[in-house]
């Protein structure tokens, strides 16, 4: 049982009824609470129609569906797939354990079971979903904020949301990993959160800043990554949200980083969130018609931005499938 009231539940799919009621009476005296499969369509079938139970103790060799197919569809499915599996089996050749972790298993126990060990690394995977879990609330949590931000200013209202697309976009177009999408969805989001340490007189200010001004808004992107330390796979994100601001010839922020020491997913965030910028109003100006944004991605592309980056993103522009409502509102507004 993890550290609070909740009564960790536990899955036992076994086509053996003898070997379900040993590890239900180890389990069960141990404190948590047990419910049993016989076979894997039955296994499957519980975990659509019940509470999804926080461990799954999966025998291989079954009738019917074996345990390799069943940890693979709990693993495929979207609302499964972070559920632990430890399977379970009679099989000692590393090829058989081989093929368990390849179905995606978490653990792999053999039989006959020791209850002492089951019993530690029921403990020790359970601990480790809570820790994601806690993890993946904290994530929770921190977009929520800075949704929150943006929609208290109707200069900025769902601009990390389109900086997220666009940057998906130009991804998917320069053909990055299904991973490397993901981070840069997600620092699309989250790019900006640092600007809730700097004071909004100065971010809402219709004119030039001082220079003081502007070292506290340059300040962002360190604020941001502080910010978002607890998050799961931090590293990369962390790294792209410190680094959006950096460009391509060395004279950005903070670090002056230039060309390739720039994370590739912060120079494709670089790109997106100019364009938005560029395309929607602030405080100092009113949007810029299409026709400028994109002289001025091309003018200063191999300066500011990634030649690279907004190659791609000029591509995207030109096919109309992949244009956004918000940059088909600014054609609109050029054509008026």
């Amino acid at each position: 049982m993890n550290g609070n009231s909740h009564q960790d539940k536990i899955l036992i799919v076994d086509d053996s009824p003898q070997n379900v009621q040993l590890l239900e009476a180890y389990l069960a005296a141990a404190g948590y609470e047990v419910t049993a499969a016989f076979d894997g369509t039955e296994a499957l079938q519980k975990l659509e129609s019940e509470d999804h139970p926080d461990l799954i103790i999966l025998d291989v060799m079954m009738p019917g569906l074996n345990g390799y197919r069943v940890c693979e569809e709990i693993k495929n499915h979207h609302d499964t797939h972070r559920i632990p599996v430890m399977m379970l089996t009679a099989l000692s050749e590393i090829d058989d354990k081989v093929k368990g972790f390849e179905a995606g298993a978490d653990e792999f126990l053999s039989k006959p079971v020791d209850k002492l060990e089951l019993l530690l690394r029921v403990k020790s995977l359970l601990r480790t979903k809570h820790l994601n879990e806690d993890l993946e609330n904290a994530r929770d949590v921190i977009y929520t904020l800075a949704l929150a931000i943006e929609a208290n200013d109707p200069y900025t209202r769902g601009h990390s949301e389109r900086v997220a697309q666009y940057a998906a976009s130009i991804a998917m177009r320069m053909k990055l990993s299904d991973e490397q999408i993901d981070v840069i969805r997600n620092a699309g989001i989250l790019h900006d959160i640092g600007k809730i340490g700097i004071s909004e007189v100065i971010l809402q200010k219709p004119g030039p800043l001082t220079e003081a001004e502007l070292i506290a808004v340059q300040d962002h992107p360190a604020i941001g990554e502080k910010i978002c330390k607890p998050l799961r796979s931090a590293n990369l994100l962390l790294t792209v949200i410190r680094h959006h601001q950096e460009r391509f010839d060395g004279d950005g922020y903070p670090d002056r980083l230039a060309g390739d020491q720039i994370p590739i997913e912060a120079r494709i965030i670089a790109v997106a969130d100019a364009y938005d910028a560029m395309t929607s109003p602030r405080p100092y100006r009113p949007p810029m018609s299409q026709r400028q944004v994109l002289g001025t991605l091309r003018r200063e592309a191999g300066k500011q931005w990634d030649p690279e980056v907004v190659k791609a993103f000029l591509e995207l522009i030109k096919d109309e499938r992949q244009l956004s409502p918000h940059a088909t509102e600014v054609e609109s507004r050029e054509a008026d």
